[in-house]
């Protein structure tokens, strides 16, 4: 049985161990316990899952694992990463991968060099809304796709003080994009700005990113609207697809008719942390390896460098 731990047990991380949890009443795996630097956080919430809180993620690391997530705050990925891949402990770190890409890239070479699985949480890849809507475009039901929108807005995240915006969220549709397109990004112009984040990060943001063959896509986000949206559109030569990522919906359109897809709902973060145990245990590449999630970083770095020049910005 896979023994695992989860470091970081604010918001995401707290639903990590809740999933670790329900798995180890299935007999899946072990929670071997939780970490976290406020402590008592971390008793409250071994305390409802059943395992052992540490107050220093180092203790948990002294501890028989195989694999852990990683949920805390993006300055900090890279020496707690270390700290378990370097003993042989496989690592799912929550996205973005890390804050730069040099540690991003320290983050890939240690792992490969210790010969652990490492996964990059993005975790919008295991919304079957979305893996239906990649399915919809291998079968060309929207012919050839041109350009894909994403909108990811809602209120302020006061919780997110060591990135803005498009590192913080700007990467999930950087992500889902350039899986759709399965493209890299090749160049990027954006517009960005702060308004009411304390930090002084960009709190909104507008990225529009060129792939190859003249294709494109759009990201809108920010922290400055009252309610949360959450939506990507499709644009191909014979129709167009609608995708609601909250409610897990996909509609698509011809000049014909009106499709909604047939979409099984489920939880994308046990589907991301069910795929991520089967890696670890059967050896296997993940979804969404450490390449993906730099790429996606240096997309959003080129994204801030493009919105402080205010100029197209070619992506490496």
């Amino acid at each position: 049985m896979l023994r695992v731990g989860v470091i970081g047990v604010g918001n995401m991380g707290y639903h990590h161990a809740r999933v670790y949890s329900e798995l180890a009443r299935e007999g899946k795996v072990k929670l071997v316990g939780v970490a976290d630097a406020n402590f008592e956080r971390a008793r409250e919430v071994a305390k409802q899952f059943n395992t052992k809180p540490f107050a220093d993620y180092r203790e948990l690391a002294k501890e028989e694992l195989d694999a852990v997530s990683i949920a805390v705050p993006t300055s900090l990925h890279k020496q707690v990463a270390l700290e378990f891949i370097e003993n042989g402990v496989s690592v799912l770190v929550e996205k973005p991968i890390a804050e730069s890409i040099e540690n991003a890239q320290e983050i890939i070479k240690a792992a490969e060099e210790n010969k652990v699985t490492l996964m990059v949480g993005h975790i919008e890849r295991f919304n079957p809304s979305v893996l239906k809507l990649k399915e919809s475009i291998q079968e060309g039901l929207l012919g050839e796709v041109v350009s894909i929108s994403a909108k990811r807005v809602g209120p302020m995240a006061i919780r997110i003080r060591d990135v803005g915006i498009i590192i913080d969220l700007g990467v999930h549709d950087i992500d889902v994009i350039s899986f759709l397109f399965d493209d890299r990004v090749r160049k990027v112009y954006a517009r960005a700005g702060s308004v009411k984040h304390p930090a002084g990060v960009e709190d909104h943001a507008l990225i529009m990113l060129g792939f190859s063959n003249g294709k494109s896509g759009i990201v809108e986000t920010n922290w400055l609207t009252p309610h949360k949206t959450r939506t990507l559109t499709a644009v191909g030569t014979e129709g167009i697809a609608y995708l609601d990522y909250i409610k897990q919906r996909l509609v698509i359109y011809n000049d014909e008719w009106e499709r909604e897809a047939k979409v099984n709902r489920r939880e994308p973060l046990r589907n991301e942390i069910e795929h991520f145990i089967d890696c670890v245990t059967n050896d296997n590449t993940p979804l969404i390896p450490g390449e993906d999630g730099l790429h996606t970083l240096k997309v959003a770095i080129k994204a801030l460098e493009s919105a402080k020049k205010d100029e197209i910005v070619e992506v490496d």
